[in-house]
C-alpha cells in the first residue's frame, strides 16, 4: 500500500468528553500510516465546552488544526468546511463520538488504493435505536437518486476519499449541503468496506428522526429532480382516474340513462384531485424556496476562529 498524506476532518458538535481520547488515538496510529498528516476539527456551534477542548488540543498536538465556526450550520456545512482547508492527498471523515475506531483507516486506505476514488467504511451493525435506523434508512433512499441504489446503501459517515475530487464542488455556495452528492459530482469511483462500529460510550446522538427526515427531504428537492417527477406521475395518474369517472358519468347517461347521484361522490372527487394539486405545488414549492436561499447567496457556514497549522 502507498503512504498517501492524510487529512482527517471531524465536525465536532457537544463532544468535550470524547475529543481528547479521539484526538490520543489518532496521534498514536497516523505517524504509522503516513509522513504527513493533519487533524482539523471544525466546531459547529457546540453548546458546551468543545471549543476549550479544541483549543487545548490544537496547543498540545502540532498536527491539530481547530477551526470555530459562528454558529451551528449542520455536519455536512461543517465537513464541507473542513475539506476545504485540508491540504493533503487524502481526506478521512470521521464522527468525533468514538464510534468509528481510528484502527479502520487502514483497510480503508487499502481499498483506496486499489483505483477508487471514495470508499465508505460501511458498519458491520449499526448501534442506533429502532428510529434512527428507520430514519438512516430514509437518508440513503433519497440519496439513491444522485448516487445509486448499490453504493446510497453502503453510505457512512466514516469515509475516505482523494482531495483532488473536491475540484468538483469548490465554488458551491448554498446553505444545503449533502457531501455524498457532492462527491458524485467528482468521480463514479465509489466503493465499500465493512468495518468495526464501536457503542456510544459517551453522550447521546446528535442526530434525532426529525432532523435526518429534514435532511433526507433536503437531498430529494435540493440534488434531485425526483420529487418533480414523482408529482408529474401523480398528476397523470389522477387525470386518467378523472377521464375515466367521466366515461363512467357520460356513458351511464347515454346508456341507461341517469347520471351518477349525490354530493358525496362530488365532494369525494374534488377532494381527491384538489390533494393531488396541492401536493404537486408543495413539492414545486420546496424548489422554489430553494431557488430563493441560493439567489441570495447564503453561505453553508462562516468561520469565527482558525487555530493551529500555521494559524495563531
Amino acid at each position: 500500500m502507498n503512504s498517501p498524506t492524510l487529512s482527517i476532518v471531524i465536525p465536532v458538535y457537544n463532544s468535550e468528553a470524547s475529543l481528547p481520547p479521539l484526538i490520543e488515538q489518532l496521534s498514536a496510529l497516523l505517524p504509522e500510516l503516513t509522513e504527513h498528516f493533519e487533524i482539523i476539527l471544525v466546531n459547529d456551534g457546540s453548546r458546551d465546552g468543545s471549543w476549550g477542548v479544541m483549543e487545548s488540543l490544537a496547543r498540545q498536538y502540532e498536527a491539530v488544526c481547530a477551526i470555530n465556526l459562528m454558529r451551528n450550520y449542520g455536519q455536512h456545512n461543517a465537513l464541507l468546511c473542513g475539506i476545504r482547508v485540508a491540504q493533503y492527498e487524502v481526506i478521512v471523515t470521521m464522527d468525533d463520538d468514538l464510534q468509528h475506531p481510528p484502527e479502520e483507516i487502514v483497510p480503508l486506505l487499502q481499498k483506496l488504493d486499489e483505483g477508487y476514488d471514495v470508499v465508505y467504511g460501511t458498519p458491520q451493525q449499526q448501534q442506533h435505536g429502532f428510529w434512527r435506523d428507520m430514519a438512516s434508512q430514509m437518508t440513503k433512499l433519497a440519496l439513491q437518486s444522485s448516487m445509486g441504489a448499490e453504493t446510497a446503501r453502503k453510505v457512512s459517515a466514516f469515509r475516505v476519499f482523494r482531495t483532488q475530487v473536491r475540484n468538483a464542488f469548490t465554488t458551491y455556495q448554498s446553505p444545503f449541503v449533502s457531501i455524498d452528492v457532492l462527491l458524485t459530482w467528482a468521480t463514479t469511483r465509489f466503493t465499500s468496506v465493512i468495518v468495526r462500529h464501536e457503542p456510544r460510550r459517551l453522550g447521546e446522538s446528535n442526530y434525532t428522526f426529525s432532523k435526518l427526515v429534514r435532511h433526507a427531504v433536503t437531498m430529494m428537492t435540493g440534488f434531485s429532480v425526483l420529487p418533480l417527477q414523482l408529482a408529474s406521475l401523480i398528476g397523470f395518474f389522477f387525470t386518467l382516474i378523472g377521464f375515466i369517472i367521466l366515461l363512467y358519468v357520460v356513458g351511464g347517461y347515454l346508456l341507461r340513462g341517469y347520471s351518477v347521484p349525490g354530493f358525496p361522490f362530488l365532494a369525494s372527487i374534488i377532494a381527491i384531485f384538489s390533494g393531488a394539486q396541492l401536493f404537486a405545488l408543495g413539492i414545486i414549492g420546496e424548489y422554489l424556496a430553494r431557488m430563493h436561499f441560493r439567489m441570495m447567496e447564503k453561505p453553508p457556514y462562516v468561520v469565527r476562529t482558525i487555530l493551529g497549522k500555521d494559524n495563531p
